[in-house]
């Protein structure tokens, strides 16, 4: 398996970048699909912290548009539009998926198309939809060409506007839609099966698993499963709310 530096000289992002880890090391790295992914030129050390470091700092205003202008991997060659993300900025929940597919791109808002209308389905059972309460994002914010699955180096290279939306959004839970999302976000690699049904953390927010909406599409037994995991999701983020009632209430007036 190859070691993390040449990874990392693949992609042209010598010397190591020196970052606390907060990926998967474990993962094998994809070979090019086209001359479109060919590595960018090297970016030295310091531009890639420098790089982290911004986006860290991006509020609302500014995201969308730094989303767009970004070129950190070979995916913005391929893309025809970025997709940031979409709904409410306060939201309490937030829905994750893996990237954009072909509707997604073209449209530049996560969530579009036959399996967009299934997840705003799965809200309006629960009294949501993706203008209030909740924001929809996905892990990559370009698609990948044929949506195939993403690189290790492309998600390593996009993470950081995820946990940047994290940030700013402060949600009360993460629902990760499908089996990629879910591995990335949680830095194993195991089945969906294995993570469904229990509570999971990350950036100190709980994380319910459940199936992405397009795999429900061509596997409709399953979708009880997946209300299964909503309603986990749902007695979870009340359980959550009512603890921070209580812990109000217990303060006291100031």
């Amino acid at each position: 398996m190859p070691e993390r530096i040449d990874i990392l000289q693949e992609l042209g992002l010598t010397p190591v970048w020196r970052l606390r880890a907060r990926y998967r090391s474990d993962a094998t790295p994809i070979a090019p699909h086209s001359v479109n992914e060919a590595p960018l030129a090297a970016v030295p050390q310091t531009d890639v912290e420098t790089r982290v470091m911004r986006i860290a700092m991006l509020d609302w205003a500014h995201f969308a548009a730094d989303v767009s202008a970004c070129t950190a991997c070979g995916l913005a060659r391929t893309r025809n539009k970025a997709v940031p993300g979409v709904g409410d900025q306060h939201a309490e929940w937030l829905f994750v998926g893996e990237a954009p597919g072909a509707e997604e791109d073209a449209k530049g808002e996560p969530f579009v198309g036959q399996a967009g209308r299934l997840l705003d389905s799965m809200l309006a059972a629960l009294g949501m939809n993706r203008s209030k309460a909740v924001y929809i994002a996905n892990v990559l914010k370009c698609r990948p060409p044929g949506n195939r699955s993403p690189t290790p180096l492309e998600v390593e290279a996009c993470l950081p506007y995820l946990d940047r939306q994290i940030a700013l959004i402060q949600p009360k839970l993460i629902v990760a839609l499908g089996k990629s999302a879910a591995t990335t976000m949680l830095r194993v690699e195991t089945t969906i099966a294995s993570l469904r049904g229990r509570v999971h953390r990350y950036k100190g927010v709980p994380l319910i698993v459940t199936y992405h909406p397009a795999y429900l599409l061509r596997n409709l037994p399953d979708k009880a499963k997946a209300w299964e995991d909503l309603c986990l999701a749902r007695a979870t983020l009340r359980g959550i709310l009512q603890a921070d009632i209580l812990q109000t209430a217990g303060r006291g007036p100031t």
